[in-house]
């Protein structure tokens, strides 16, 4: 008869008495996340210096998008099994640098063939951060990581909100192969500061397989979080397809109500700034609200809030969107931090990469298969309110969810 499963915790590689220790590891993932998505995003503020300098249509400029976030995307699960042969700090620089070299080569480019082989190897080297990243900070915080992984998650878009104009002021003052040599450079400045803010983790190379997840720790049996992660994956897809189908069309309604473009704009930045403060806030308020409560506040904030952008006039929409955006991408936030808790056999890394995977890869599809010829059929209104009933039905999976979770008493 096989031994007995270890039903014990994983043991934190970095010690939680040592404040200073855990908090640079934290500084230091939320740096390369900011980075990461930082390139992710720079793609929009170069399409169109790329189609003045290259002449290329608007469906070259889709592949060269689509080649980054698919790459990010697909090799997420590869990208975790190689970290559990290099270790995990290992692969976050090997992807940084690799992400700069992607830029880097993407100077010298003087082809629609040269930029997709570039921007190739970006993705690849960005399909590194979130599902290692996040691992560091399950292991260096252990049950407390709820907190600190909405913290990382808000730094992304820190590097959303800060790396695109970055490119953008370059441009006005140099040629567009220089700004992009000089971002490449940043990477490569973050990869090196990596080694220092990110401990060693000897000890945490490789999750054991016995190991069951903390729910099971709690009292629950091990096929408990095998059952519980399905669902927790099926509310990130319905999460993060719901987002898209809004932002697809909300410039659209504004300006059926009368927005000018400047407007679209100041409505569009309402949502992204909400929305940072919803992933950094919300991560914090699972842990006082519990997983179950929270997300049930935030999915249905989210879709009663897209019905108001809906049926109001123009003035009182511009005042709810900021909370819109705290809803809309604050769940993100609790999710991240229930990846641990569920994950199968406690193996959390390759669930951190399961998990970004298909709710990356289901945001990334969502929008031009589903919700794309339903606007088109229906008009902006009609698949809005799509993407309300998609927010929606995240709240019922995530009461059968709860049933799997171990027990958690609200924080005071």
């Amino acid at each position: 008869m096989p031994p007995a499963p270890d039903l014990t915790l994983p043991r934190p590689s970095l010690d939680p008495s040592n404040p200073p220790e855990t908090r640079r590891t934290l500084i230091g993932v939320g740096i390369n996340h900011a980075l990461h998505d930082g390139y992710t995003d720079l793609i929009y503020v170069l399409l169109p210096v790329w189609q003045a300098e290259f002449g290329l249509g608007f469906a070259a400029l889709a592949l060269l998008r689509s080649l980054y976030n698919g790459a990010l995307a697909a090799l997420q699960m590869p990208a975790s099994r190689l970290a559990e042969r290099l270790g995990v700090r290992t692969v976050l620089i090997l992807g940084t640098l690799l992400s700069a070299a992607g830029y880097a080569l993407a100077g010298f480019s003087g082809s629609l063939l040269g930029l997709s082989v570039a921007l190739t190897l970006g993705g690849t080297g960005s399909s590194t951060q979130h599902p290692l990243a996040s691992t560091l900070i399950a292991r260096a915080y252990g049950r407390n990581a709820r907190g600190p992984l909405g913290t990382y998650n808000f730094t992304g878009d820190l590097g959303k909100a800060s790396v695109p104009p970055l490119v953008g002021l370059l441009l006005t003052l140099t040629d567009w192969r220089t700004a992009l040599w000089l971002i490449a450079a940043l990477g490569v400045a973050v990869a090196v500061s990596l080694p220092w803010l990110l401990r060693r983790d000897p000890g945490a190379r490789f999750e054991a397989a016995a190991r069951t997840s903390p729910a099971a720790a709690a009292g629950d049996s091990p096929a408990e979080p095998a059952r519980g992660f399905p669902l927790l994956v099926a509310i990130g897809i319905l999460d993060n397809a719901a987002r898209p189908a809004f932002l697809l069309y909300l410039p659209f309604l504004l300006q059926q109500k009368g927005a000018a473009l400047t407007t679209v704009g100041f409505a569009l930045s309402a949502v992204f700034v909400g929305g940072a403060l919803g992933k950094a806030v919300c991560g914090r308020l699972g842990e006082r609200l519990g997983v179950t409560r929270t997300v049930v506040l935030t999915e249905t904030g989210t879709a009663l809030a897209i019905l108001a952008v809906i049926l109001l006039p123009l003035a009182p929409v511009l005042a709810v969107l900021p909370v819109l955006g705290v809803m809309l991408n604050g769940t993100s936030s609790v999710l991240y931090g229930t990846v641990p808790e569920l994950a199968p056999g406690g193996q959390v890394q390759r669930a951190f990469a399961v998990f970004y995977t298909w709710t990356l890869g289901g945001s990334a599809l969502a929008a031009p298969l589903l919700y794309g010829p339903l606007g088109d059929a229906v008009g902006p209104r009609g698949a809005m309110l799509a993407a309300a009933a998609t927010a929606l039905a995240a709240v019922p999976v995530m009461l059968v969810l709860s049933t799997r979770l171990g027990p958690a008493a609200p924080r005071p």
